[in-house]
């Protein structure tokens, strides 16, 4: 087995940028999900506002986030954010654990994407594990998959929701992606994960995966029911109303 494909997601709900290497930390993949959309209700996600993933998410080589290339805190980027996601939807930049659903790092395989029948980046996942044979990642929560020197825990199979049913490129929504998902996979398709020992990954490398017990850390703010709770976030410049 090898590492096939790595993403970042700058920013959340946006489309995310493909990596030839990664640095893995506690908090997964650096510079993931280091910003997000808000509202006067909360959080803001492509489960409700799925125009979000017709944005793209990148990294500067200084490391700032960016929206269609352009600073998230420009009012650029504050007016894209407000044409789909409504008038009071705003850009936050908030590093806490919370930002994440469940754990910081999400794990798919070659062999689970091959048997979705469907394009991979559905599954908006972290790291591919390559070389992988049909649904062989089932067999893998409470396992550990090292590369190199870098161990991942592996905690549960990730339940799916309707952000897979939306095309990464044209947008369009077809709800027989999750309705498969959920016939054929019981609703559970990549892996919940944590970065126990971190390192730098890169394309290509070899992974096994080992029985090795570790302890999990807490979960992300979604399971907690208390998802982003920011109390003082850095806010996007330029007007919001």
């Amino acid at each position: 087995m090898h590492v096939a494909q790595l993403w970042r997601f700058p920013v959340k709900s946006l489309r995310g940028e493909q990596l030839e290497s990664a640095v893995l930390t506690e908090d997964g993949v650096a510079g993931d999900r280091l910003v997000h959309v808000r509202g006067d209700r909360g959080v803001l996600t492509a489960r409700t506002r799925h125009g979000l993933l017709g944005l793209a998410g990148s990294t500067s080589p200084a490391g700032r986030a960016l929206i269609n290339g352009v600073p998230w805190d420009d009012p650029q980027s504050a007016a894209a954010i407000r044409r789909i996601a409504g008038p009071s939807a705003y850009a936050v930049h908030y590093a806490g654990s919370e930002r994440f659903d469940i754990m910081p790092l999400l794990v798919a395989t070659d062999g689970g994407i091959t048997a979705l029948g469907a394009d991979g980046r559905r599954l908006r996942a972290n790291l591919v594990v390559g070389g992988v044979e049909g649904l062989g990642e089932r067999s893998w929560p409470g396992k550990v998959v090292r590369i190199g020197e870098v161990k991942i825990g592996v905690l549960q199979l990730r339940g799916r929701c309707i952000v897979t049913t939306i095309d990464p490129d044209s947008g369009e929504q077809d709800l027989d992606i999750l309705r498969r998902i959920n016939r054929e996979f019981d609703g559970q398709l990549a892996l919940d994960c944590w970065v126990a020992r971190p390192g730098i990954i890169r394309v290509g490398d070899p992974v096994e995966v080992v029985e090795e017990r570790l302890e999990v850390p807490p979960y992300g703010g979604w399971i907690l029911g208390a998802p982003y709770a920011v109390s003082s976030p850095q806010r996007a410049a330029g007007p919001l109303r």
